[in-house]
């Protein structure tokens, strides 16, 4: 295995223990990820299952799951490691158990009630089972408060009908947790409900979205709610508190998107810092003497070190309970923003290899899209950050 300049900030930023945890997924990627990539992609296929079971024999599935429930008892942390670790290679091998942790497993753990907890955790932590988020529709994206998928009341049921998309793991995922409008007339914030479907209860169907370009090993899902019908028992949450809900998860999760954007920021570091001094003109001499060249590479690790050093701090954050939304949004946009700007620029140092899919980079500049779009548009997520912020400038001048 090659040295990374990632290594070398976290031994910094993190406990002995959690670097050890670290190094770990990363040998894993570096022996049962990287060699097949490629093969992978140019196949199409999502990533194999039984690369996606050697993960659960891992334990990765199981990251914050309490030991009494067969999880690590590890925290949020551990989650975003194991992006870092696995996205270097390959943003879709990451996403594949953050996903199942961050949008699957968290919203039941902060959420859920004991009963639904001793049904599921212990399965969801072997990997044996997993939840997926159905969230995103076709008409809803930015506006997720208010889904159009809905749920009414049948007796002591509810009846639910509409349509998800984006579904991160929908192809491996046993039961969906839906976002559903249940009181359209409430206040903000109290319309809606989630709820722990079965993806083989009647009514449900799901299909793989086509002509994805992005996350090409990631499992993308439709998921259409025919008249589905659930019971009481199924609501995760309060009735009404499917934002709380939503909220909640998607906190966490912009976290462990800010890391895969960092994982592939790290990836294209190393990757350039070799090839500049491989790649020879005029003179016959390294190209990572230029000036202009240096400047890349150096913004590069400029930007992984602030935002890594930013994400450790916001993560520990995150386990105290003290992250606010708007620090969550505020790093994934940062990160990610910055990683695919400074891709790019690296892709021009490199030239015409850089868009072939062997070097590398063409990967990650394009999975590096969804980091800006998911867990929240950049640009829907500065105009929430601005909110309080322009509040405060208010007060004062007031």
């Amino acid at each position: 295995m090659s040295s990374r300049r990632i290594d070398h900030y976290l031994r910094a930023l993190v406990s002995e223990d959690r670097f050890d945890f670290y190094a770990a997924v990363r040998d894993f990627a570096d022996a049962e990820v990287a060699p097949h990539l490629l093969g992978w992609e140019r196949d199409h296929v999502l990533i194999p299952d039984e690369v996606i079971a050697k993960m659960a024999e891992l334990g990765l599935f199981g990251l914050p799951v309490p030991e009494s429930f067969g999880g690590q008892g590890g925290d949020h942390l551990d989650l975003v490691l194991m992006g870092l670790a696995l996205g270097y290679h390959s943003q879709c091998a990451a996403i594949t158990p953050g996903a199942a942790v961050s949008l699957g497993i968290k919203p039941l753990l902060l959420c859920g009630n004991e009963a639904q907890k001793a049904a599921h955790l212990p399965d969801l932590a072997a990997g044996k089972r997993m939840f997926v988020f159905g969230l995103s529709e076709p008409g809803r994206g930015s506006d997720a408060a208010n889904p159009q998928v809905t749920a009414t009341r049948d007796g002591a049921d509810w009846i639910i009908r509409g349509e998800k998309c984006w579904s991160t793991n929908a192809h491996w995922a046993s039961h969906v947790v839906v976002h559903a409008m249940t009181d359209p007339e409430a206040p903000n914030g109290k319309r809606s409900t989630c709820f722990i479907v079965p993806m083989d209860a009647a009514g449900v169907h799901y299909q793989e979205m086509a002509g994805k370009r992005v996350w090409e090993q990631s499992s993308t899902g439709s998921i259409v709610f025919d008249s589905v019908r659930v019971g009481a028992a199924d609501v995760l949450g309060e009735v009404g508190g499917g934002f709380k809900v939503m909220v909640t998860t998607l906190n966490g999760g912009r976290l462990f998107i800010a890391g895969l954007a960092l994982a592939s920021l790290a990836f294209a570091l190393d990757r350039c810092c070799r090839y500049v001094q491989e790649r020879e003109q005029f003179d016959d001499l390294p190209i990572g003497r230029f000036q202009r060249v240096q400047d890349v590479i150096l913004d590069m690790d400029i930007a992984l070190e602030q935002n890594l050093t930013w994400l450790m701090h916001c993560c520990d954050l995150y386990n105290a309970d003290r992250l606010d939304r708007e620090q969550a949004a505020k790093v994934k946009i940062a990160s990610s923003r910055q990683a695919s700007e400074l891709l790019g620029a690296a892709m021009e140092i490199c030239g015409g290899v850089a868009g072939l899919d062997e070097f590398g980079l063409i990967r990650h500049h394009n999975d590096l899209f969804v980091t800006r779009v998911g867990e929240g548009s950049n640009l829907a997520l500065k105009s929430q950050c601005c909110r309080p912020l322009l509040g405060e400038i208010k007060n004062i001048l007031q």
